[in-house]
């Protein structure tokens, strides 16, 4: 916390950096002292001040101001320290103000062997950067470090240097030869998008999976409000310049009173870390005004980093595998969000298509790959009958809409969205005799609404078996994901869908807006596999992602993924008549695949592909679960 009898950091302690060093835990932090006049201007000064503790939690003894503005690329402030010990000595790199713009705003580092004397100090980098970390060995018979690159004019990269003696880190012959081809050092941390800002966190940390290290990621940076995110990511121990694992979506967000409120609010800002046995501890800045600490699971940490990139969904190099057809009226503007299920060797897809009249009706497709569509037939299988998915007004939508699909015995059952154009979409439930479906009879049965009036709900699907002797249904109501079960599937009596909230959307893994399922979860021996998507708040994105449920109470959630399998990248996913939309309804299982189809930008239909052994076990290690 603030000193208010001191006056150099009577304001501000935050942004704490930390290292081990005569069996006690040194912690560097920027501190913030009241405004005063410096060359004839009002401004507030910030210091590097320094404290230990023994067991890295408590610090409470003397702080000592350790770096303080004295050189002229300085004179406004030495911000955000980074500190690791490098044979036998600790670099501390910090920001360095000269001026209150770009070309005023550099790294540099000051050195010492006992934090009680700064043996040097030099300005690093003669162009704008900040938040420089040093690796705390030699890689490769060189000296490494991490820099934010361009950090005051966008977009900023972390990017590798990589040195031969020491003094070469603050050579600026050495630097312009560098900057001048900054890009081919970068880090290839992937950006949402333009508005992004991203920052070097903490000094790596060496583990048998790579070098771990926290960065900032703060979303909206340039186009308000932003959100502060602490993310992580494993760099490769021989080449720290490629990614050996990551977590894409934040750690941490602002989320406590102490983190909303402060100088600068809704802030958390990695600057230290630390493994202590079994735990890593995050040290981190909050809200601009004070020291914090985060203490994460190793074990946990690190298998997330490891198995998320592997956990991602391959698509097809023949996507889309469905789309319009002119010639066809029904299915001539859109063809999307399909559902599938295998039957006599053969994956069926039925989809749901529109043409001019946006009306929603549900077509048909098949495949032996898989992959390959082999029939597509030339008429709809399935079109609105009853007047709650009939009725709407010229030019509006209706129809039937997002089908899932679900065999149990000898009969196949589809949940389907109602739409009338009016009222609310509803959850409809219709069935067909597997023999006729086969065959293209398409003699389903009359559909029944399942789920209660006035309410906005869809996105549902049946359990391919009863669970302790009931059906199971999931569906979505409001931006919740809900579980029910019912002794029958007859609806009668005005009785609906309710049940219990199973899934809430969550604010760190950008599934924050809406959730809801993809298609009926899948059975292992593990537990029941279910894919989802989520909307995001921040970008309206749709993603797809993975949760396992108890295999004898599916209400029980095994564990969830934080990454998303999937997420709009391509063209066809990126634009079309929604943009940015990955919508699977659909998933089957073929030698040792799991297919997942889906729909992209509500135009077309996608496949994508991932060994569903290795989803399960990196779903199950993270859920630290054995067979049911």
């Amino acid at each position: 916390m603030p000193d208010t009898a001191s006056s150099w950091q009577s304001e501000a302690v935050y942004n704490p950096s930390v290292v081990e060093y005569g069996g006690r835990v040194h912690l560097l932090f920027r501190a913030a002292g009241a405004k005063r006049t410096v060359d004839g201007r009002e401004v507030e000064i910030s210091s590097i001040g320094h404290v230990s503790g023994r067991d890295g939690v408590r610090f409470v003894g003397a702080r000592d101001r350790l770096v303080e503005p004295v050189e002229p690329w300085e004179r406004f402030g030495c911000e955000d320290p980074r500190v690791t010990e490098f044979e036998g000595r600790f670099y501390i790199f910090y920001t360095a103000v000269s001026e209150f713009s770009a070309d005023g705003i550099k790294v540099a580092v000051a050195i010492t062997k006992d934090f009680k004397t700064i043996e040097e100090r030099h300005l690093v980098t003669p162009f704008n950067a900040k938040a420089m970390v040093l690796f705390p060995e030699r890689i490769g018979g060189k000296i490494v470090a991490l820099v934010t690159v361009n950090t005051d004019r966008p977009p900023a990269t972390i990017c590798v240097a990589r040195f031969d003696r020491i003094e070469d880190m603050w050579s600026k012959e050495y630097w312009d030869g560098w900057y001048a081809h900054a890009g081919e050092h970068a880090i290839a941390i992937e950006r949402n998008n333009s508005k992004d800002q991203i920052e070097v966190g903490s000094s790596p940390l060496k583990t048998k999976d790579g070098w771990l290290f926290f960065y900032s990621y703060i979303y909206n940076y340039f186009s308000p409000p932003p959100i502060f995110g602490i993310q992580a990511a494993l760099l490769d121990l021989k080449d720290p310049q490629r990614i050996a694992g990551e977590v894409k979506r934040p750690l941490m967000v602002p989320e406590d009173e102490y983190e909303f409120y402060g100088r600068v609010p809704r802030i958390v800002f990695p600057a230290g870390a630390l493994i202590k046995g079994a735990d890593v501890r995050l040290y981190y800045g909050a809200a601009d005004t004070t020291c914090c600490m985060a203490v994460f699971k190793k074990r946990e940490l690190l298998e997330q980093l490891v198995f998320t990139a592997r956990r991602q969904l391959a698509r097809s190099d023949k996507n889309p595998i469905i789309a319009p057809i002119a010639g066809n009226a029904w299915e001539s503007q859109a063809t999307f969000n399909p559902a599938a299920i295998v039957a006599g060797g053969k994956v069926h897809i039925l989809y749901r298509a529109m043409g001019r009249d946006n009306t929603s009706v549900i077509g048909y497709a098949s495949s032996r790959d898989g992959v390959t569509i082999d029939e597509r037939l030339p008429q709809p299988a399935y079109v609105p009958r009853e007047d709650f998915e009939s009725k709407k007004d010229p030019g509006g939508n209706s129809g039937c809409e997002d089908p899932r699909i679900t065999k149990i015995g000898d009969t196949i059952y589809m949940c389907y969205t109602a739409y009338d154009g009016k009222e609310p979409p509803r959850v409809a439930l219709t069935s067909i005799a597997e023999k006729d479906f086969l065959v293209h009879k398409w003699d389903w049965a009359e559909p029944v609404l399942i789920s209660p009036p006035g309410a906005d709900d869809k996105d549902a699907a049946l359990f391919p078996k009863k669970i302790g002797g009931k059906y199971v249904f999931l569906h979505r109501l409001g931006s919740e994901i809900w579980i029910d079960r019912t002794d029958d599937l007859k609806f009668r009596d005005g009785k609906f869908l309710g049940g219990t909230i199973l899934m809430r959307p969550r604010d760190t893994a950008w599934d924050s807006k809406r959730i809801g399922i993809a298609g009926p979860p899948i059975e292992t021996i593990y537990g029941w596999l279910l894919l989802y998507h989520g909307i995001s708040k921040r970008t309206g994105h749709y993603n797809v992602r993975a949760a396992l449920l108890a295999k004898s109470d599916p209400s029980k959630i095994l564990y969830r993924t934080h990454d998303p399998l999937l997420e709009p990248m391509m063209p066809y996913e990126k634009d079309g008549v929604v943009p940015n939309v990955v919508f699977p309804c659909g998933a089957v299982v073929r030698a040792g695949k799991l297919f997942v189809y889906y729909g992209g930008a509500d135009k077309f239909v996608g496949v994508a592909t991932i060994d569903i052994d290795m989803l399960i076990e990196g779903l199950v290690k993270e859920a630290g679960i054995g067979a049911e």
